[in-house]
């Protein structure tokens, strides 16, 4: 069977003179064409969501910097670090798209579970030392400890918010301190989020692994659409 096309999430920034740039860490190229997918960057559009979806067989929603809270009507913490309003923007109208789509993959990392979580209503924490005073033990790639369903070990991770709970998704991991870490909406094949990163996570379960369910999702979509 061919590669599956997986649509990856391009994040936005200004370069010095205020030009925009797409652009699309390498760990996460090379995490898909490991796990036997094909990876296509979709730009940061607000239009045209439902026409890139048709592209691709399965879409990794990347990390990148913080959910703007102000548009949903709650305060911005002092210490969030927004994302540009364009990217926010592009990226809840692709989950608003995906929901046409249920039948389609997606993973969300790190800042993507986030999105899908305040997409399904669920409340977010916007800085972790407020509730836990070791919190940035989840920055930097510290390592620690996870259990979910798709395996226990030590994971990379690198983000100062998190989900306060999982409203109508399903909590499938926990941190070794009690965040949540990995959630599922069982009512689509594979809608899976990660609050670590497994393009830079050394354990095998955790790491490509969780890239690999994406790419055999996909693969057993297509099957199934072409039974």
């Amino acid at each position: 069977m061919n590669r599956p096309r997986i649509g990856i999430g391009a994040n936005l920034k200004q370069d010095e003179k205020g030009r925009l740039r797409h652009e699309v860490k390498q760990t996460y190229i090379d995490a898909v064409l490991a796990a036997g997918g094909l990876p296509i960057i979709l730009p940061v559009l607000i239009q045209n969501r439902e026409e890139l979806l048709h592209c691709v067989d399965g879409v990794l929603l990347t990390g990148g910097d913080d959910i703007d809270t102000r548009p949903f009507g709650i305060p911005l913490h002092e210490r969030a670090e927004v994302m540009l309003p364009q990217r926010q923007e592009s990226d809840f109208a692709l989950l608003k798209a995906l929901d046409a789509r249920p039948e389609m993959p997606v993973l969300g990392i790190c800042l993507g579970m986030q999105q899908m979580g305040v997409h399904a209503g669920c409340a977010l924490i916007q800085h972790l030392p407020d509730i836990l005073p070791d919190g940035d033990r989840h920055r930097f790639d510290n390592n620690h400890h996870v259990k979910s369903e798709l395996g226990h070990g030590p994971i990379a991770s690198w983000h100062h918010q998190a989900l306060a709970d999982a409203a109508e998704l399903t909590v499938i991991g926990w941190s070794d301190d009690g965040l949540i870490e990995a959630v599922r909406d069982h009512t689509r094949p594979f809608w899976v989020g990660v609050q670590w990163h497994p393009e830079r996570t050394a354990d095998a379960a955790l790491g490509v692994g969780v890239v690999s369910r994406l790419i055999e999702a996909c693969r057993s979509a297509t099957r199934q659409a072409t039974a």
